[in-house]
C-alpha cells in the first residue's frame, strides 16, 4: 500500500471528531470529550470496536490539540507522522495521552494520590431582599443562617476523642482502586471507604463521624451601591464546612429589590410619572420631586407640554455598580383632565374651546385632517 492509499484508509482527523478545520481548541476538546465518553472502554467492556475507535479519537485529539502537530497535519496529512515525517508518536505518546486523559476525564476516572478523607463542603445560597433606597446607598446587612460547622468535640476528624481514623486497607488511603482492563487502567471509587481513604472504627458521638454539626451563624454582608435585582455576592469559605475537617464551600447571596411606589428602574436610570394640571401644562411652570439621595429637585414644565413627555434630570438616577457613573431621572408628565367643574368653569372652558383654532390644538387638528383625507381617498378610488 503506497502513501496515498494509506491516507485514504485512515480517516481524516477533523471528520473523525466531527469538527470543521477552523475549529477552536475549545470546540476540539468538547467534541473529543463527547465522543470519547460514548466509546470509553469502561462503558463498553469487551467491545473491541469501541476500544479501537477510542484509540483513534485519542490519536486525532492529541494531534489537533497540539499547534505544531496540527499545522503539520493540515499541510501534509497523515504523512507528517509516518517514519521520517518528523512528528512520530514515539515514547512520549503514553505520557501525553495521560495528561489529556487526566484533563478531560479527571472527574470521572479520578486522580492518583493518597486521599485525606477530607471533602469540600457544599455551597450555600441565601436570598436577601433590599429596598431601592438601600440599593442606591449600599448597606451592610446581617444575615442569620443555619450551616454545618466543624465539630469541636473531635476537631473535625469524625473519630471519638482519644481515637483516630486509620488508613483504608482496600485502597491504601488513595480513595480509589485501580483495575487493568485491556489497553487501559481503570480507576474507581473505593467501595470500602467510599473515596475517603480512611476508616473510622469509633465515630464521634457529637457528630456521628461526619466531623461537623449544624449551628446558626450571623454573617455581615457588604452590599455595594448600585446593585441590581439578581446581583450575586460571593462570600468565599462561608458555606458548609466539609466532612471530617474538609475545606468549606462558599456562600452566595442573591439580591432582590422590592418594588418602589414611585420609581421604576432601568439599569442606572430611574423613571417616575407625575400628574400636572391642564393649566400648568398649557402655561408652563415648575414643581418639586423627591430624589433617592434624600434631596429635592425642581422640574420645569415647558409651555404647551403634552401628556407623556419625559423631562430629564441629569445625574439624579442610580449609581452604576463598580463605576463613578450615575444615571438620570426621567419624569413623565401626565396631564390631568379637570373633574367636578362648577358652572362658571364650564362656561370658561366652553368659551375657550369656541375661540380655539388649529394653532391652539395642532396635533388634534392635524390628526382629523389626515383622517378625512385618507377616507375620502378610499371613496374616490
Amino acid at each position: 500500500m503506497n502513501q496515498a492509499e494509506a491516507d485514504v484508509a485512515k480517516r481524516d482527523f477533523y471528520e473523525l471528531l466531527g469538527v470543521a478545520k477552523t475549529a477552536s481548541d475549545a470546540e476540539l476538546k468538547a467534541a473529543f470529550r463527547k465522543l470519547a465518553m460514548q466509546c470509553h472502554p469502561d462503558r463498553n467492556p469487551g467491545d473491541r470496536a469501541a476500544e479501537a475507535r477510542f484509540k483513534e479519537l485519542n490519536e486525532a485529539y492529541q494531534t489537533l490539540s497540539d499547534p505544531q502537530k496540527r499545522a503539520a497535519y493540515d499541510r501534509y496529512g497523515h504523512a507528517a507522522f509516518e517514519p521520517g515525517g518528523g512528528f512520530g508518536m514515539g515514547d512520549g505518546f503514553a505520557s501525553s495521552m495521560a495528561d489529556i486523559f487526566d484533563d478531560l476525564f479527571g472527574d470521572m476516572m479520578g486522580r492518583r494520590g493518597r486521599s485525606s478523607g477530607r471533602e469540600r463542603g457544599a455551597d450555600l445560597r441565601y436570598n436577601l431582599e433590599i429596598t431601592l433606597e438601600e440599593a442606591y446607598r449600599g448597606k451592610t446587612a446581617t444575615v442569620r443562617l443555619p450551616t454545618a460547622v466543624t465539630c469541636e468535640a473531635c476537631a473535625g476528624s469524625g473519630a471519638k476523642p482519644g481515637s483516630k481514623p486509620h488508613v483504608c486497607k482496600t485502597c491504601g488511603g488513595h480513595g480509589r482502586v485501580r483495575a487493568q482492563q485491556g489497553f487501559f487502567a481503570i480507576e474507581r471509587t473505593c467501595p470500602t471507604c467510599h473515596g475517603r481513604g480512611q476508616m473510622i472504627d469509633n465515630p464521634c458521638d457529637a457528630c456521628g463521624g461526619t466531623g461537623r454539626v449544624t449551628r446558626e451563624r450571623n454573617l455581615s454582608v457588604n452590599v455595594p451601591p448600585g446593585v441590581e435585582d439578581g446581583t450575586r455576592i460571593r462570600l468565599s469559605g462561608e458555606g458548609e464546612v466539609g466532612h471530617r475537617g474538609g475545606p468549606p464551600g462558599d456562600l452566595y447571596i442573591f439580591l432582590s429589590i422590592k418594588p418602589h411606589p414611585f420609581f421604576q428602574r432601568d439599569g442606572a436610570d430611574l423613571y417616575c410619572r407625575v400628574p400636572v394640571s391642564m393649566v400648568q401644562a398649557a402655561l408652563g411652570g415648575e414643581f418639586v420631586v423627591r430624589t433617592l439621595d434624600g434631596g429635592e429637585a425642581t422640574v420645569r414644565v415647558p409651555e404647551g407640554c403634552q401628556s407623556g413627555r419625559q423631562l430629564k434630570l441629569r445625574g439624579k438616577g442610580m449609581p452604576a455598580l463598580r463605576s463613578r457613573d450615575v444615571g438620570d431621572l426621567y419624569v413623565q408628565v401626565n396631564v390631568e383632565t379637570p373633574q367636578n367643574l362648577t358652572r362658571r368653569q364650564r362656561e370658561l372652558l366652553a368659551e375657550f374651546e369656541a375661540e380655539s383654532s388649529h394653532k391652539t390644538h395642532p396635533e388634534s387638528a392635524g390628526f382629523f385632517s389626515k383622517m378625512k383625507e385618507f377616507f375620502e381617498g378610499l371613496g374616490s378610488s
